[in-house]
């Protein structure tokens, strides 16, 4: 991703909400503080020992290094934008456990008959897997968050997607505990 292409998708459009669990921001905040107060300086030691030995035309410490600080701040700026931009959703907090919210863990089930269990977090917490995996997480402006929205333990919902629709059973509803 270019520069200028993460920092737009850093930033969500007007009006848009960039919702995010208290843990999720912390980890943001987290990552942010170790780039910032341990790894950029460190690079930075390394970039000024290695401009010190001579020649960077073929200084393979100091290339690297200023290729690795350009991706730190790079990163960094990100960073900056997401939490800036955040609005912490304590899922805790929610009074109606019996309807999916942000921050809810949904157990529901396929049209194939597989039981699938995600949890709708923000957009920077969600993993690697997707939402066919056990306990995946998923972004709350995901299409199947998004179907299972405001659905109650029994209700069927209609997931649409470029492949067809679906139709998904909610089997379970749960949040953390305050």
């Amino acid at each position: 991703m270019t520069d200028a292409t993460e920092d737009a998708a850093a930033v969500p459009p007007a009006g848009a909400r960039n919702y995010i669990t208290p843990a999720g921001l912390a980890r943001l905040q987290a990552e942010r503080q170790q780039l910032w107060r341990v790894d950029r300086p460190e690079i930075v030691r390394v970039v000024e020992w290695a401009a010190g030995n001579g020649d960077r035309s073929e200084n393979g410490d100091y290339i690297y290094g200023k290729r690795r600080l350009r991706e730190i701040d790079r990163r960094l700026r990100f960073l900056d934008k997401r939490i800036a931009a955040a609005e912490p959703v304590d899922p805790a907090q929610q009074r109606n456990r019996d309807q999916v919210f942000f921050g809810a863990t949904v157990t529901y089930v396929r049209e194939d008959d597989r039981a699938v269990t995600v949890t709708i977090v923000g957009t920077d917490e969600t993993g690697m897997a997707g939402p066919q995996s056990e306990g995946s997480r998923i972004s709350w402006v995901s299409p199947v968050a998004r179907a299972l929205m405001k659905a109650r333990v029994g209700d069927v919902v209609t997931l649409r997607s470029p492949t067809g629709s679906e139709t998904l059973e909610i089997l379970a509803i749960s949040y953390p505990d305050c």
